[in-house]
Order: C-alpha cells, then structure tokens, then sequence
C-alpha cells in the first residue's frame, strides 16, 4: 500500500523546475558548438538583428521555441568580449536567455555591459534599422544607442 504523503511530496519536487520545462515546451533544440552556432546565427538572421550580437564560444545548447519566441543559449562558461568599434566590453553568462522578434530581445538574461566600473543587466536589445543604430537597456532605465555595425560578424 502506497503512503499519500510519499507520493504528494515525490509530486512536489518536479514542479519545482516545471514553468521552466513549459517555457521550452515544443523547442527546436540544436547541442554542440556547431549546430548551436548555426541556430544562433540564424535566429539573429531571421529576426533581423547583427550576427555578432551575440559572441559564442564552446556553445554546448542552443534553443528555440517558435510559438513564444523563448530563446536561450548554454555556453562552457562565461564569456567576455571586447566591441572594438565601440570600445566596450560585453560580459555573456554561461547560460544567455530571453524572448527574440523581429528587431528585438526582451526579458534577456545573462548579459552584462561594463560601465565605468559596474557591470549593470542589458534587460533588453532593439535595433534600429533605420537610424543604423541599436540600443541596449538596461535594468536600472539606463539606455545606450550605438551603430548597428559595431555588432556585425567578427566585430
């Protein structure tokens, strides 16, 4: 005979990480460093933002799930990298997240903009075709705008 308690508490501990399965819920899911770089690049492609965004390194997971726009990137590790074009310097946690659209990344999770001597949350990234420019925003309502090519390939 079962004991109710045993099984309730089994029951508990994987809702414990369920909104984050239903969030990758229906994913296109690429592993390893050359089929995840494929999809990254070509979710920057589609959703017409630079290719050199987002710098990958030892890409271990990349995820797409269509439906939501819920993307998400899992590197080794933690990733620096110096925009030369704009002098600045862009920390990428190993694992990157958020929602992707056309021109847009919002929610976004796991970057980080050095200013000055802080390390402030990019929340969100919109370009701009027109203007050339591409924005970044930050939790604290701090705002930069720099020149879209500064991001491209190999930037």
């Amino acid at each position: 005979m079962f004991k109710l308690t045993s099984v309730s508490s089994a029951l508990s501990l994987p809702c414990l990480t369920s909104s984050k399965l239903m969030k990758k819920e229906g994913a296109i899911v690429k592993k390893g460093q050359e089929e995840g770089l494929k999809l990254a690049i070509s979710l920057l492609q589609k959703f017409e933002l630079p290719q050199g965004l987002l710098p990958l390194a030892n890409v271990v997971e990349v995820g797409f799930v269509e439906s939501t726009g819920y993307m998400w990137i899992v590197q080794q590790k933690k990733v620096e990298h110096q925009f030369k074009m704009i002098n600045k310097l862009v920390s990428y946690d190993a694992e990157v997240k958020g929602y992707i659209e056309k021109g847009k990344i919002k929610k976004l999770k796991g970057v980080k903009a050095k200013e000055l001597m802080l390390w402030p949350p990019v929340s969100e990234i919109t370009a701009d075709p027109p203007s050339g420019k591409i924005q970044f925003k930050s939790l604290a309502g701090i705002t930069k705008s720099f020149p879209v090519e500064a991001f491209a390939a190999g930037q």
